[in-house]
């Protein structure tokens, strides 16, 4: 059961043929057999039974609320969710229990989702990898599949196998993993440079990064409020739209987001191409850029031209621009954010009592790891009254100019661009460390953070499994608030290239003990 989808499932729990307490249950099980992959922060167990015996009641009654009525979710631990633990995987938040939800949260638990519980990532989501929180790493669960498994047989003996697992990638790796290793059926991320479509690219799933302003922001702790946008991992296209739809819409506690009804995100079943145009930026082509996804994204382009579609390279010329930029008003915004966390409100505070001024200085330096400082003190530098226009200003006009890139290749004709979302597939942890968090991040979102400051929306699909067994995903990127379109486009590709659903006993052993062989036939047909 646990591997279908959310509409699979949906339609198993409308047709009587498992109950939303069974489902919890069998989620919660599995959540405590990976616990080694260290995907959750916080295991909301009372709340998650609690709402499946609302949900239960619900669905005897004739009164289900939807699609995800029934449906166990995980959110990222950087989402507000009133009286269960917040703690951006920082010594800063730990112990803090917000009195309110998240909107995206709400809006989840309002259509009858069931919170299995927070996931981990980076501390306050400042990553590529998900190695940097306080809770530690989060370890892929790739791997541990069969295939991945007998290819590292073929390496050196001697090495470390506590350490010789693979990165689930950041920020949001401990929803990727726990959507991967079949704990929910659907989890919150959150996506300011990537952190969504990165780790879904490594760990072999959906990742979706709305258009900015299509989905609120209220109640993410924020990173960079211009940039950040929450993110949904999924196991399949359709899934995603399905969140989307529950969570896209105009948030009066967020005034970012639009006012415009928002359209149905429910797609259709794409089978004609040949009226598209896919862009191919010729910018994305960098030596970095492994062999193996080279080869992926040239096949998948030449899929789409098989089938009848234009494909056609482009350019956006101040690529090359991109990453610096980022990391000025990234790190500009942090130190800005950063701020209130000063120990007095809410969150860690030191016992000194010298004076006002030691009592920040200790708080701080005992609440946030060296990534976060570091960036701060970069951002603070940035904003500097002095340097506030050679840096911070030109970086604002660089990013006006690289949306602006965009916004030249979608007006002469181009309907969906096609890009790698990571340099290569995932990589071992021992590996990733070499690198600081810094270059590691300039690394993992090298196709992705130019998204952001354009405010586009983009989805990692997984294709294929590279040569040592691992999930490959490729980039597509539309236009600002042409979702529903992006994922339509998304959905046809995926139903191509039919990337292979590892059974749940190939990536977790004895693990698939848990579940029964419980799924009959079951109708789509609502």
């Amino acid at each position: 059961m646990l591997g279908r989808t959310l509409r699979e499932v949906s339609a198993a729990l409308k047709q009587g043929q498992i109950t939303p307490t069974e489902l919890c249950q069998k989620c919660l099980s599995l959540i405590k057999k990976t616990k080694f992959l260290n995907a959750y922060i916080t295991v909301s167990e009372d709340v998650a039974l609690k709402q499946a015996e609302e949900s239960e009641e619900r669905y005897k009654k004739g009164h289900s609320l939807g699609d995800l009525d029934g449906i166990p979710v995980a959110v990222k631990d950087n989402f507000s969710t009133s009286g269960i633990e917040t703690t951006c995987a920082s010594n800063m938040l730990k112990g803090y229990v917000p009195p309110y939800n998240a909107t995206v949260v709400q809006k989840l638990l309002d259509q009858g989702a069931l919170l299995m519980g927070k996931t981990n990532l980076d501390e306050f989501a400042m990553g590529s990898g998900s190695t940097d929180g306080v809770f530690g790493p989060v370890k892929n669960p790739w791997s541990y599949s069969k295939q991945y498994r007998e290819k590292r047989k073929q390496k050196p003996h001697g090495e470390n196998e506590e350490t010789n697992w693979l990165i689930a990638g950041g920020s949001s790796g401990g929803s990727a993993a726990a959507v991967s290793a079949f704990t929910c059926f659907a989890a919150l991320g959150s996506d300011t440079g990537g952190s969504t479509r990165n780790p879904a690219a490594h760990c072999g799933v959906v990742g979706l990064k709305p258009s900015y302003g299509l989905v609120s922001r209220h109640g993410l702790i924020p990173l960079v409020n211009s940039m950040d946008v929450p993110g949904i991992l999924t196991r399949c296209v359709d899934d995603a739209a399905t969140v989307l739809g529950v969570l896209a819409g105009h948030d009066c506690k967020d005034s970012t987001t639009v006012q415009d009804p928002v359209q149905s995100f429910i797609l259709p079943s794409l089978t004609d191409v040949s009226k598209l145009c896919i862009g191919i930026p010729k910018e994305y082509l960098v030596p970095e850029l492994s062999s193996e996804v080279q080869s992926l994204w040239s096949k998948a382009a030449k899929l789409f031209e098989s089938e009848g579609a234009k494909v056609i390279e482009v350019s956006l010329p101040h690529t090359s621009y991109s990453i610096v930029c980022y990391l000025v008003l990234c790190t500009s915004e942090v130190a800005s954010n950063m701020a209130r966390f000063d120990g007095l409100e809410y969150g860690h505070r030191c016992d000194i009592k010298v004076s006002t001024e030691a009592m920040y200085a200790a708080t701080r330096r005992e609440g946030f790891n060296d990534v976060v400082r570091g960036r701060i003190l970069s951002g603070n530098f940035f904003i500097l009254k002095e340097n506030y226009e050679n840096y911070f200003i030109k970086a604002q006009k660089v990013r006006r100019l690289i949306a602006n890139d965009f916004v030249n290749v979608f007006n002469s004709g181009v309907d969906v661009l096609l890009t790698p979302t990571t340099l290569s597939e995932a990589v071992p942890y021992m590996e990733f460390i070499k690198e600081d968090n810094r270059t590691r991040s300039a690394q993992g979102d090298i196709f992705t953070q130019a998204v952001n400051m354009a405010g586009l929306p983009a989805v990692s699909v997984p294709m294929a499994l590279s040569s040592q067994g691992l999930p490959v995903g490729l980039q597509f990127i539309g236009r600002a608030f042409c979702d529903q379109q992006l994922l339509t486009v998304a959905k046809w590709f995926e139903k191509q290239v039919q990337f292979p659903v590892i059974q749940l006993q190939e990536i977790m052993g004895d693990c698939s003990s848990v579940f029964e062989n419980d799924l009959a036939s079951v109708s789509l047909k609502q």
